[in-house]
């Protein structure tokens, strides 16, 4: 019998790398899909640099873990997920879910501070709270690789094209408006903060979006980011005027 013939109607033959000092994060996971899919697995442990080279010479692969169901190689764990219908982000490709789980939790967090502070999920001050805490978080992306950002940044921005520190002056100064804005502290500060640099950034991105028709990626989330640039860049730079005006207004004066 062919050693990768299925020998039930729902069984699969994975090898995958388990050595001493490594076991293949992706092959456990291609493990585990399979078996949630309702599949017997054939587990194929690869226990030396040796043998996993061996395999990949031998069924002209150049990764492992490989997977095998019905006796035709399906391949490793992206290409399972595919072969089950499910969603496959590669290198490169352009997405929007970094964005959206920050201000999902963003938003959440508004919910948490209102309900915790006033006992009551208050609309407009969860609103604030939202804003004010999606701006820590897309600061806190922006602070964890700031010299990718400020590269990223300098394609579009047009005060950092000019004056190359702002690239480096901005996700702190995001991150710092954000937090006196959730404290409520040195309205002086913050405001000024958020209504410049948003109204430098929107300006940018409306800019090269909508009147230069250029597709570039956003840096709203930090360097190396496939996060699109217009709409949710320019939404990111609209909420900062708007709550830097919003708090002048109601707060400040």
């Amino acid at each position: 019998m062919n050693q990768h013939t299925p020998t039930s109607e729902k069984s699969a033959t994975l090898y995958r790398m388990v050595m001493p000092q490594h076991v293949c994060p992706y092959g456990t996971k291609s493990k585990w899909l399979l078996e949630s899919q309702g599949y017997t697995v054939e587990d194929h442990h690869l226990t030396t640099r040796e043998e996993t080279d061996a395999f990949k010479a031998e069924h002209g692969v150049d990764t492992t873990p490989q997977a095998f169901i019905d006796g035709e190689r399906i391949g490793g764990y992206d290409e399972l997920r595919e072969r089950f219908g499910k969603t496959v982000i590669r290198e490169g490709d352009t997405t929007y879910r970094p964005v959206i789980a920050i201000f999902s939790v963003a938003f959440l967090m508004g919910v948490a501070i209102s309900w915790t502070a006033l006992g009551t999920i208050h609309p407009i001050h969860t609103a604030e709270w939202f804003i004010a805490s999606a701006m820590v978080l897309l600061g806190l992306q922006k602070l964890r690789d700031v010299e990718g950002f400020s590269t990223m940044f300098l394609n579009y921005d047009l005060l950092a094209s000019r004056w190359v520190p702002y690239g480096y002056i901005y996700p702190f100064a995001e991150t710092l408006a954000g937090l006196l804005m959730l404290a409520g502290a040195l309205m002086w500060l913050s405001i000024p903060i958020a209504l410049f640099i948003g109204t430098v950034g929107a300006v940018s991105v409306f800019k090269a979006v909508y009147i230069d028709r250029r597709e570039l990626k956003c840096a709203c989330v930090g360097g190396g980011s496939n996060v699109p640039l217009g709409f949710v860049s320019l939404t990111e730079n609209l909420m900062m005027i708007g709550m830097a005006v919003w708090m002048l207004v109601h707060y400040a004066l």
